[in-house]
């Protein structure tokens, strides 16, 4: 079976440092597995996607020394899809009325969030789900659902108990994050699966997605993330600065450090092909240390 794997990014911003972790981990993984890489816009917000982010971040890969197989796919691009994946669910999903205020106040706190008590669950079968102005929910069951990370190891959460029913489609009529990347995973053939810890208790919620779909499993790795002194993950949102194709070089090889590696300092490298034929053919996740967080490079003892 031929290893496809692939990097996900949100135009939202441009890359940073936790980004180039999860680029850089699962290129590795790919070609040493002699596989294919792909890239994937994941750009169904268009009000949260930031103007000409996406093609920077091609750019910045490029610059980087990234090369993917085949074409860029957009998940803005795929809207039939994932209507018809949503349509296939209707025996298991029902629409949801309740606001954001009935949510603080009916829901209770979980280790993800506030979890779903249910309240429109009667309405199951009877609303059509192409109603608009309504979240659109998935019904979990009251079982436990595990699996085993290479990195993390056994993974488990109770759907029901620790998340309750969540959403596949948003009310404002945007398909979940949940629902799109199991959806396309499997239209692009994805086997394996590199990405930041961050994503770790979302994937119980992807595999029982692909079980109602009847979608193939991919293996799941999940890389540690990358964090400041005070504990905040280094992200968008915590205004995370964008790389450069300027430091390449030293990014990259800070990139491999983290990830456990253990690389030469990037004076040892003439070019950025170099440092890549290096780390292919020195690439070992096994080193990846088995930790959910790090600190920032200039901040690791």
């Amino acid at each position: 079976m031929t290893y496809i794997g692939r990097f996900a990014p949100s135009p939202t911003g441009l890359l940073h440092f936790g980004s180039l972790l999860a680029a850089t981990a699962s290129y590795l993984e790919a070609r040493r597995q002699h596989g294919l890489w792909h890239v994937r816009m994941e750009d169904l917000d268009q009000a949260r996607m930031q103007a000409g982010a996406a093609s920077t971040i091609l750019y910045t890969l490029e610059q980087y020394g990234f090369q993917w197989d085949g074409a860029v796919h957009y998940q803005s691009q795929r809207l039939n899809a994932y209507a018809e994946a949503l349509s296939s669910l209707a025996a298991h999903s029902y629409a949801c009325t309740c606001s954001r205020k009935q949510l603080r106040q009916q829901a209770t706190p979980g280790p993800y969030g506030l979890i779903y008590p249910g309240t429109c669950r009667t309405q199951q079968g009877q609303t059509p789900l192409t109603q608009q102005q309504a979240a659109i929910r998935i019904t979990v069951p009251k079982q436990t659902i595990s699996f085993t990370d290479a990195i993390q190891g056994i993974f488990s959460q109770h759907l029901a108990y620790e998340l309750g029913d969540f959403v596949i489609r948003r009310a404002d009529g945007i398909y979940a994050y949940q629902l799109a990347v199991v959806v396309d995973d499997a239209w692009q053939g994805i086997t394996h699966i590199v990405r930041g810890a961050d994503l770790l208790d979302n994937t119980p919620r992807q595999i029982y997605l692909q079980q109602l779909l009847g979608l193939p499993q991919p293996h799941y790795s999940h890389v540690p993330i990358a964090i400041y002194a005070n504990g905040q993950k280094l992200s968008k949102q915590t205004q995370a600065p964008a790389i450069t194709p300027q430091a390449r070089m030293s990014e990259l090889c800070k990139a491999l450090s983290f990830l456990g590696q253990q690389v030469p300092e990037p004076s040892a490298f003439a070019h950025i092909e170099d440092l890549w034929q290096w780390a292919i053919q020195h690439w070992h996740p096994a080193q990846i240390p088995q930790q959910y967080s790090r600190l920032l490079p200039n901040t690791l003892s």
